[in-house]
């Protein structure tokens, strides 16, 4: 039987596979003893879109994996290497749901954290909104996407009443509302 080890550390150095690899400051830092390879857990960039309908109902998609498989999320995802985030939005959402998203506009961005498998990932998760084109076909990527449900969000009770997977995406939509009653 393998033996419990704390988030984010590693059995071997990545450089010279030495099992003397230490993990500093809670996950953030690995530090090899032998070939004094010091390696940084940085923050990793994400994006998600609120896309509304001509109603003002938002896109929500239901996680069809983990982490937290079965709660509702926004479209979007990890940013690549050499992409805007801007981009990111784009590629995310056609990839997700099929559609590209229309008048993409920056809306705010928050600290979250995203854990997979053994990781914690700390993230800084940008959001925009974006229209829904007019007909719209929504085409769910099957390995990330179980469903899709059209959202009415007009008060922080209906914030708390959708079971969101991530707590950015619930102060994106506080923050949606109040931009929203300002106009």
């Amino acid at each position: 039987m393998e033996e419990s080890r704390p988030k984010n550390s590693l059995k071997f150095c990545p450089l010279c596979g030495s099992t003397k690899i230490e993990t500093l400051g809670g996950g953030r830092k690995w530090k090899c003893p032998d070939c004094q390879m010091e390696l940084y857990n940085n923050v990793a960039t994400a994006v998600g879109v609120l896309m509304t309908d001509i109603d003002g109902n938002l896109l929500m998609e239901k996680r069809g994996k983990e982490p937290r498989k079965g709660f509702f999320a926004l479209p979007g995802g990890f940013v690549d290497p050499d992409e805007t985030v801007e981009e990111a939005a784009k590629r995310e959402c056609m990839e997700e749901i099929g559609i590209v998203p229309e008048n993409l506009v920056y809306l705010c961005s928050y600290p979250n954290s995203y854990d997979y498998g053994e990781f914690t990932y700390r993230t800084c998760d940008i959001f925009f909104t974006a229209s829904l084109p007019r007909n719209f076909e929504v085409r769910p990527q099957k390995t990330e996407v179980a469903g899709f449900q059209m959202v009415k969000i007009e008060t922080s009770d209906d914030i708390e009443n959708c079971p969101l997977a991530f707590g950015s995406s619930k102060k994106a939509l506080a923050k949606w509302i109040e931009t929203r009653r300002k106009k």
